[in-house]
């Protein structure tokens, strides 16, 4: 299993007793659907975690507005060290921003995250037929369609391209190399756990767009 994999093995084993709960729920439901199980264990987590996502997405957009005055400020100030770390915390004094607050919510999610990776990366269906869903073959297998590793770089994009408001040279690179990096190894993943990853990213957005709605408005009206 490795190291990682023992560390999060007891968050991977409840999430599989969640996930075998969920798949009985919907059996009583007359569908019996691994795959709707696991989207709807995606969605039940991202639910609970919606405070800590709030925290860390206004944290980072909060950032990054501030990122061309903190250039200034070092740009001025270069050659004064200390000066510029006065500044700059001044700086987020006067904004009300913690340049900690995004790092703390993702840090208690990752075990979460990363308990749910394994859970789904190891998990073994009961049958041939339990692991289908809709166009997928075997949930356990890549998508030989590869309708899921498309749909996981579209939303990963997007759900980056709803986060970053300024963006530098590097930040433009990365929002094009990690979506590209997702889709490429999810052609490998199994189905399962790209279905839970293309899931998050939708609920992400839905959850992005609630926090933000009607901010647009508000700004043309200030």
């Amino acid at each position: 299993m490795g190291f990682f994999g023992t560390i999060f093995a007891p968050i991977e084993n409840l999430l599989h007793f969640v996930l075998e709960t969920l798949y009985s729920l919907t059996d009583l439901a007359g569908v019996g659907s691994y795959g709707l199980a696991i989207i709807l264990l995606t969605v039940i987590i991202k639910m609970l975690l919606y405070p800590l996502t709030v925290k860390q997405v206004k944290s980072m957009k909060a950032m990054q507005e501030l990122s061309p005055k903190m250039k200034k400020i070092q740009e001025k100030y270069k050659d004064n060290p200390q000066v510029m770390q006065q500044k700059i915390g001044a700086l987020y004094q006067e904004a009300g921003v913690n340049p900690l607050a995004g790092c703390l919510p993702l840090l208690i999610q990752m075990p979460i995250l990363m308990g749910m990776y394994y859970a789904l990366f190891n998990f073994t269906y009961p049958s041939a037929e339990a692991a289908k869903f809709l166009w997928l073959p075997s949930m356990s297998e890549a998508d030989p369609l590869y309708i899921l590793p498309i749909l996981s770089a579209l939303t990963t994009f997007l759900q980056q391209k709803m986060t970053t408001t300024e963006m530098n040279q590097q930040m433009k690179i990365m929002m094009t190399v990690m979506p590209l990096f997702i889709g490429w190894i999810s052609l490998s993943f199994p189905s399962g756990l790209v279905l839970y990853w293309v899931t998050m990213n939708v609920v992400q957005i839905a959850q992005q767009w609630w926090m933000y709605r009607g901010e647009d408005s508000k700004k043309e009206a200030a």
